[in-house]
């Protein structure tokens, strides 16, 4: 999807939030009189709170909801997935869970995080997004794999979860491909909850995941 797509799902959220840090604070005109005492606003019990409101929607529009997945089509002969990199791990997410790859943002830690998954919040086109770590979800190692001299840009996910978007920072994006239905069928299979099967991919092992257990532990880490 696109970025108006983003917009779209975060509008409510926007303007439920007085985003006061964008109108008088380090991304306004500075004119907040808290700013002399907080230096920025992620110090500021405001941003806090504004904070621990978004999560708390994530956790009210949960409640009773749904999720609604599309049927297979047994015409179509591939399916897209975005390639991605966590440490040395190399994954797999089709693009339907996905609302867009954007470019890396700082990440503001909250004075009483809910899980261990949570990394905090990050301010996306005036909005805050929840900021889930993959590694923890996951379980895997944290490290990064890069080779020396390699040009790597890390990128944030943009993930069409339960209850609203959810930023998830990754070391690398390969970018988005066609795979045939056909080489995911025949993927070894695997005994992670997360993980559909494993299959080999120019010359690496990629984990495809199961975008279904995915998303609702997303969905707990934010509850």
């Amino acid at each position: 999807m696109s970025g108006s797509a983003f917009q779209n799902v975060t509008h409510d959220d926007a303007q439920a939030i007085d985003d006061c840090w964008n109108r008088i604070g380090v991304h306004g005109d500075k004119s907040c009189p808290l700013l002399a005492e907080h230096i920025h606003c992620r110090n500021c019990s405001v941003y806090s709170a504004a904070a621990t409101r978004l999560l708390d929607r994530y956790t009210l529009q949960q409640d009773g909801h749904e999720q609604v997945h599309d049927p297979v089509d047994t015409d179509v002969v591939t399916r897209s997935l975005l390639m991605f990199r966590l440490g040395e791990e190399w994954l797999g997410l089709t693009t339907r869970s996905l609302v867009e790859v954007a470019p890396m943002q700082p990440i503001h830690s909250l004075p009483h995080q809910r899980s261990r998954a949570l990394l905090g919040v990050a301010n996306v086109r005036g909005a805050l997004v929840a900021c889930l770590s993959l590694v923890e979800l996951l379980d895997l190692e944290p490290g990064s794999a890069v080779v020396p001299g390699a040009r790597v840009m890390p990128r944030m996910l943009i993930v069409a979860a339960q209850g609203g978007p959810v930023v998830v920072p990754v070391d690398e994006v390969d970018g988005i491909h066609a795979i045939d239905e056909r080489i995911l069928a025949a993927a070894s299979p695997s005994d992670d909850t997360y993980t559909r099967g494993v299959l080999p991919f120019r010359g690496r092992s990629l984990r495809w995941l199961d975008e279904e257990h995915l998303l609702s532990a997303m969905a707990r880490s934010l509850s």
